[in-house]
């Protein structure tokens, strides 16, 4: 076979890494020539490839996606690799290999693992997995103050990283809701930005206003206590115009929550376009619930608390690589997920930014002892994130942060049973209607 050819096809449009501490070409380096753990070197947002002879090595963050499809042809495999399965689709048809293609062939790289591929011919050996974010659990003292304290702080530092890299005449908008996560993620921008010398004025907290959903009245309470209601900047959408087919067109995948979630993204996301149409730079608290092991267990029948503590980052990553759960077209956890909110942002023209995913602060959330503070009971789980939150936030910003009842996206921008009634879709049909993409 050593008279194949491998060809490497890289769609994932390189200058959209956002990486501080090295050029592009530094990390790509680093990828290729040093260890899995050295890719944890790499700060930033990031997905990268790189070859050597038949060698291929690929590594993302958690933020983004990172595809990839193995096809044959008469003179060695080609491997092509994007962000997108309709971006792999379309250059497959140019170069008529289309015949071979499913988007359930199409494989994602696992967020924090380095992934190797050899171009050997057929048949193709499986990848190498090999992981280079792996933080220890259960570190931190029992102690909320302390936890609260270096938690925001971790998240203070990966905003304040972030915001150097911002041209400075820009504006920066908060996808708002009043909720833990984005309200922490605005206090602590607010904070930095003073911090920093920055001017505050350039942030707004937008919250989607469908008409009659309770995310509205909750992120003007919120903003009213803390004494900063100029900030609030409510975008009105019309929940006729909700487009589930367009959603699942850009996000490229059919689970309820994220479909729903994600046409919320959408509707917010046009109405911010349509309002500013130079608009560039987003934050939002995506990886917030996730880190603090904050969902409904009850919700989901393979769940318990046990293996919601026991099982690192399960909320980033699923079930793991390796495990039979574990999704291959789509990774899992967050790693999938985050897809709602990174494909809704580009569609739109956003570079978006959330600082929960950062490997820094899921190392502080990681190290908290969930089993000494909750004995496995549910209730003291569900408590905790917004003690540990809102005690961080004073420490780190000297704000007195009110903390709501958790509420997904999709339920504050429309009540619950109105936005069942206009996304009435099972899963199945979803994935039928993303299917059918491709026929």
């Amino acid at each position: 076979m050593d008279h194949y050819v491998g060809r490497v096809v890289d769609l994932t449009e390189p200058e959209s890494n956002h990486i501080y501490n090295m050029s592009v070409d530094e990390a790509r380096e680093l990828l290729l020539e040093g260890s899995a753990d050295s890719v944890r070197r790499i700060q930033g947002s990031f997905a990268l490839l790189a070859k050597s002879g038949k060698t291929v090595r690929m590594a993302r963050s958690l933020d983004r996606p990172m595809r990839y499809f193995l096809a044959k042809r008469q003179e060695g495999p080609a491997l092509i690799v994007a962000s997108r399965i309709d971006t792999i689709y379309e250059w497959l048809k140019l170069e008529r290999l289309d015949g071979q293609f499913h988007p359930s062939y199409t494989r994602m790289v696992p967020a924090h693992y380095v992934v190797e591929l050899q171009l050997i011919g057929c048949p193709d050996p499986d990848p190498v997995y090999t992981r280079f974010f792996t933080p220890l659990s259960g570190t931190l003292p029992a102690d909320l103050d302390v936890i609260g304290e270096t938690y925001i702080s971790a998240l203070a530092e990966e905003m304040a990283q972030w915001l150097q890299t911002i041209p400075t005449d820009e504006p920066i908008g908060i996808c708002f809701s009043g909720g833990i996560d984005s309200a922490s993620v605005f206090i602590t921008a607010y904070h930095v930005m003073r911090k920093l010398g920055m001017s505050p004025s350039r942030l707004k907290a937008f919250v989607l206003d469908l008409g009659d959903g309770p995310d509205l009245q909750q992120a003007r309470s919120f903003l009213e206590q803390v004494e900063l209601s100029l900030f609030l900047e409510p975008i009105e959408a019309d929940a006729s115009a909700l487009d589930v087919n367009a959603t699942i067109r850009v996000v490229e995948d059919y689970k309820p929550l994220d479909i729903e979630s994600a046409t919320m993204a959408m509707a917010l996301g046009r109405g911010i376009r349509a309002r500013y149409p130079d608009w560039r730079y987003l934050i939002d608290g995506d990886g917030g619930d996730e880190n603090l092991k904050d969902y409904p267990i009850e919700e989901n029948p393979e769940l318990t608390i046990r293996s919601v503590i026991h099982n690192p980052m399960l909320y980033q990553e699923g079930w793991g690589v390796g495990k039979i759960k574990h999704s291959l077209t789509y990774s899992g956890g967050l790693s999938r997920s985050y897809v709602r909110t990174y494909a809704t942002s580009r569609y739109h023209g956003f570079v978006g930014f959330s600082p929960y995913t950062r490997p820094a602060v899921i190392t502080v959330a990681e190290a908290i002892p969930f089993i000494a503070l909750t004995q496995y009971s549910v209730e003291r789980l569900y408590a905790l994130k917004g003690e540990i939150v809102r005690r961080g936030v004073r420490a780190v910003t000297g704000f007195d942060m009110p903390v709501f009842p958790k509420r997904r996206f999709q339920h504050g921008a429309l009540p619950e049973d109105s936005l069942h009634a206009r996304l009435p879709f099972r899963e199945a049909e979803y994935r039928e209607k993303f299917l059918s993409l491709y026929h």
